[in-house]
């Protein structure tokens, strides 16, 4: 991913071929498609596009992994489609400061939790609405190897000793799989951990670039991290296997090859076991933290955007934000709404059903810290936040001390908030 604000030819080129076929669908027939880049692709591509057949004349366009590139492509080219679905609140903020965006009003009925609502405004006029959720709180375990899961972080570190010393001889399987190849699912497991030994003020404050990063709660969060991933037996095949694993591959180290026992990571883990799931299907357990009455909730989502000049995309926004135009997703399952209005009733699965509640009912709901970062720190393959994580998890797979890590770890994240405007 760029983010030093230049574009490849290759995406201008992708992105205007895109433009041109848009204008070309137009043609001959008044007005053209309402056009909406997305970052989806496959199966969700596919439903997202069930979901503007309610709606009308709609082109929805993949832009692949690289959203930002692309759309920055296409406003050289001055070709910005009417919509786009943006997975970080930053590139809202970004774009709108920029004159990219109009404003957006939602429908009546559009609610989210208060960890979500503030995040897609800049200079109190709101430029975005949140049109899907991801819960990011969760482990997937095998029942028949773990029928009682840890309730605490202390049980989960307890429970990661006593199966890592067998896995280490090749008398069982190792107690986690973790894609440390993707450096999100690392920033998503010290999110975890960081909302649940810091306050919510100072974890927005590191979201907005006002606070230390080398501060006691982000040495304590690390800290956690370093006493669980240090345990030898934790990974299968150890913590060099583990960085050369990708998400799902950690996901079907439990399910179908069953060489881990638990892994973590959100609901959209569920895509992952229908396809490759062999056996029992796993159950679920939410992130456990030192506390069990007021468990921080960690969540993502993806929130829609109008290009400036379109008012049909302003109208289809709108209607976006309705909870029932989500009704095909919501039947086909695998799609959780951040607009918590939706009655539990529409969810016919229940693990979502589930996860739906739970955005309902948990005070402490934080967003994806990693998401909220500005410019490089963000993170990308190689770059940012995900590639410090990264470093981070090799220092302490490797057998460096946790101090030492812990000192990288936090000289990185401070040198690279400072690079990107903020942070101590």
């Amino acid at each position: 991913m760029r983010h030093d604000g230049r574009v490849s030819r290759r995406t201008l080129l992708r992105a205007g071929a895109a433009g041109a076929v848009t204008v070309a669908a137009g043609c001959g027939r008044g007005e053209p498609s309402i056009q909406v880049a997305v970052v989806w692709s496959t199966g969700e591509l596919a439903r997202f596009r069930e979901v503007v057949a309610g709606y009308g004349d709609v082109r929805v366009v993949s832009a692949g992994n690289d959203i930002d590139a692309f759309l920055r492509a296409r406003h050289l080219a001055g070709t910005s489609p009417d919509v786009a679905i943006l997975p970080r609140p930053g590139l809202v903020v970004e774009y709108a400061r920029r004159g990219w965006l109009r404003e957006v009003t939602p429908s009546g009925g559009y609610a989210v939790p208060v960890g979500m609502a503030d995040l897609l405004t800049t200079g109190g006029r709101r430029y975005g609405v949140w049109v899907k959720a991801a819960h990011k709180s969760l482990f997937w375990h095998l029942p028949s190897l773990l029928p009682d899961p840890p309730r605490s972080w202390d049980e989960l570190v307890q429970v990661t000793r006593r199966l890592g010393g067998p896995a280490r001889r090749g008398a069982g399987p190792a107690p986690l799989a973790v894609g440390a190849a993707d450096g999100w699912v690392l920033t998503d497991w010290f999110e975890n951990v960081l909302a649940d030994v810091t306050t919510p003020g100072f974890y927005s404050a590191l979201a907005r670039g006002d606070a230390d990063w080398g501060s006691r709660s982000v040495r304590a969060a690390l800290d956690r991290l370093a006493e669980l991933w240090s345990v030898e037996g934790a990974f299968p095949g150890g913590g060099r296997r583990a960085l050369l694993t990708q998400y799902e591959d950690s996901v079907i180290d439990v399910v179908h090859r069953h060489r881990a026992v638990m892994v973590f990571e959100g609901d959209f883990v569920d895509d992952v076991v229908r396809a490759f799931s062999s056996g029992a299907a796993p159950r679920t357990f939410r992130f456990p933290g030192a506390r069990m009455a007021d468990r921080p909730l960690i969540v993502g989502g993806d929130a829609a955007v109008v290009f400036a000049g379109s008012d049909r995309g302003a109208d289809l926004v709108r209607w976006l934000s309705e909870g029932s135009a989500f009704g095909p997703w919501l039947d086909a399952g695998g799609y959780l709404s951040p607009n918590v209005s939706v009655p539990l009733a529409s969810y016919r699965d229940p693990v979502r059903r589930e996860l739906a509640t739970d955005l309902r009912t948990t005070d402490a709901v934080r967003f994806d810290l990693s998401d909220q970062l500005p410019g490089p720190f963000t993170g990308s393959d190689g770059v940012g936040i995900w590639r410090i994580m990264q470093d981070f998890f090799a220092d302490v797979t490797g057998g460096v001390a946790a101090g030492e890590a812990i000192r990288r770890a936090t000289g990185q994240l401070a040198a690279a908030a400072r690079s990107a405007g903020g942070g101590r």
